[in-house]
């Protein structure tokens, strides 16, 4: 393969990152360690049972919770995001008795574990989110005699969904166990279905294959466009179906675009570091973009972890004295790691500690670990709504584009992924100027390119709060775009998607940005997709339309080789 070869690491700057220590295999290694959470369960409880004005205190609260259900006739009233409770047969007795009792325990609960004297911030939340996703499973809507729904299926169809149910059921299992088996008939596949953007894979290495697009212009900005996506899942999240492709968007808006797509990496690469994914990820595919299109500026765009990647990387550049980039356009991509919301409740050293010895054991993490963490932040929707529709309603899940490419998932190598998870969430190296690139600190500040950035409103894997703070740290210009929707499907916004907003401010060099909720007031709303937002931002920050570069040498036809591997 071309490009530079990652060094084989020593058996020691391994061990250093990934204890090669037996993890016990009768032990699973969940998204919450047994290691953190029984500590933290036992704060919460010692703490309690020892303030006895604190006990009393939460019994007349629970009594006043019970008063409220009397009160309000039993009505249920869930939060927003909450659609268990949704369809309004949960507004008759005795369904609303149900669901207004089990929504007040949650309360109750979840206020009694977050409040208790004298217990540690980070046990208190690891203690009641684990309170939650155990009171979750015994919602009345869960229950097939509980929930109205299910009662008004199985009358209707004299039982079959409950039949459906477990053909569903046999299907899902049939999977887990032979996830390489053959899609269904009526699956998404890559190269046929998505990831359909004509273009030429113009270099491979270890870590990478680059994608150059086709122009679907006469007339290209002088500037191309590098695209940095996350490798915690495929690129073509950015390129699924035609019409919610992004990347074919902005190729007919007149860019030429390249983008990275990511090894999905195994045991062999159990040693590459969070610099080879810089030095042989943006770096590289930076280097190629320029033998291509000449000694142009370079627009570069980040999504998620591939966003924080280009920070870093233009923070190097800029102490190293190259100046390449154009701009930056950061997709919920966090800088600042202080505040990263729910998932912080799973890195702590216990938990990390035994997350690097299973990643030692096998090299890596694997995609259905990983995704237990992510499921159970939205336990509701993405386990129990779906098992209740799948299993007790019988009903076949519609899939649709971005569905199929979230369980199209990946791996993360063992050293990077114990560097991301300590340095940037536990540490926040990054922000406070320790973290290291080609051996030598970066600082942020040394980014004087203008910055596009965008947050999701819903998103719990980078909170825009969070993704926000990027106007802190670098010098340049900034636009911060706030959009509806969440950490997928905000991004995945195209033109004539219904129900999608955006907020829009501008806060220029040396400005002094507002606070979140001052930028909820200032910053102007408009409807529709944020996606022509960034391109018209783009056209001002580029030269006059010219002819398009010629293509790279060709070593395959897009989507290339490594987005197949599973």
């Amino acid at each position: 393969m071309s490009g530079k070869k990652i060094a084989d690491p020593s058996k020691q700057a391994v061990e250093t990152a990934c204890p090669t220590e037996t993890w016990p295999p009768e032990i699973p290694a969940g998204p919450l360690s047994p290691a953190a959470l029984t500590p933290a369960v036992a704060d919460v409880v010692s703490h309690a049972v020892t303030a006895p004005e604190y006990l009393a205190e939460t019994a007349e609260d629970a009594l006043r919770q019970g008063l409220r259900v009397v009160e309000a006739g039993g009505r249920p009233s869930p939060e927003k995001e909450d659609h268990r409770f949704a369809d309004p047969a949960w507004g008759a007795p005795p369904f609303c008795y149900y669901a207004s009792n089990f929504l007040l325990i949650e309360e109750w609960l979840n206020k009694a574990i977050l409040h208790t004297p004298g217990v540690s911030d980070h046990h208190a939340k690891l203690t009641a989110f684990a309170a939650r996703q155990w009171l979750d499973a015994f919602s009345p809507s869960n229950l097939p005699w509980t929930n109205p729904e299910v009662l008004r299926a199985t009358l209707k169809e004299n039982g079959a969904n409950f039949l459906h149910g477990f053909e569903n059921w046999l299907e899902d299992l049939r999977r887990a166990l032979d996830p390489k088996a053959a899609p269904a008939p009526d699956a998404y596949v890559v190269g046929r279905d998505v990831a359909l953007t004509a273009g030429k894979v113009v270099l491979r290495n270890e870590l990478i294959e680059l994608i150059q697009y086709a122009p679907l212009t006469p007339r290209t900005r002088p500037e191309p466009l590098l695209i940095v996506p996350a490798w915690i899942m495929k690129y073509y999240i950015l390129d699924l179906s035609p019409h919610d492709s992004f990347i074919r968007y902005l190729v007919e808006r007149g860019f030429t675009v390249f983008c990275i797509s990511w090894r999905n990496p195994g045991p062999e690469l159990a040693g590459a570091s969070f610099d080879d994914y810089r030095r042989l990820g943006v770096m590289a595919a930076l280097d190629r973009v320029s033998a291509i299109c000449g000694a142009r500026p370079v627009h570069a765009l980040g999504y998620c972890i591939g966003g924080t990647l280009l920070a870093l990387a233009a923070a190097a550049m800029a102490r190293d004295g190259d100046h390449r980039l154009a701009s930056l356009c950061l997709l919920a991509a966090q800088t600042d790691f202080s505040e990263p919301g729910e998932l912080k409740i799973f890195i702590d050293e216990p938990q990390l500690d035994e997350l690097d010895r299973v990643m030692a054991r096998q090299g890596y993490l694997d995609s259905s670990q990983m995704a237990g963490a992510f499921s159970m932040l939205h336990a509701r929707d993405l386990i129990w709504s779906r098992m209740v529709k799948s299993y007790l309603l019988g009903e076949k899940t519609q899939g649709n584009d971005l569905m199929a490419w979230n369980a199209d998932a990946t791996r993360m190598p063992c050293r990077m992924h114990s560097t991301y998870l300590r340095a940037l969430f536990l540490h926040n190296d990054l922000a406070e100027g320790r973290f290291e690139a080609g051996g030598k600190k970066v600082d942020l500040a040394a980014i004087t390119a203008p910055v596009f950035a965008v947050g999701t409103e819903n998103d719990h894997v980078a909170p825009w709060r969070s993704v926000y703070k990027i106007h802190r740290f670098v010098s340049g210009d900034v636009t911060f775009l706030l959009a509806s929707g969440g950490h997928n499907g905000g991004i995945v916004s195209e033109p004539g998607h219904r129900h999608r907003s955006y907020r829009l401010l501008h806060i220029g060099p040396g400005a002094k940005a507002p606070p979140p909720a001052d930028y909820l007031i200032r910053a102007r709303t408009h409807e529709g997709s944020w996606w022509p937002a960034y391109a018209d931002w783009l056209d001002g920050h580029s030269g006059a339309p010219k002819p398009p570069p010629a293509m790279g040498k060709a070593l395959a036809d897009a989507p290339g080789t490594y987005v197949f591997e599973r």
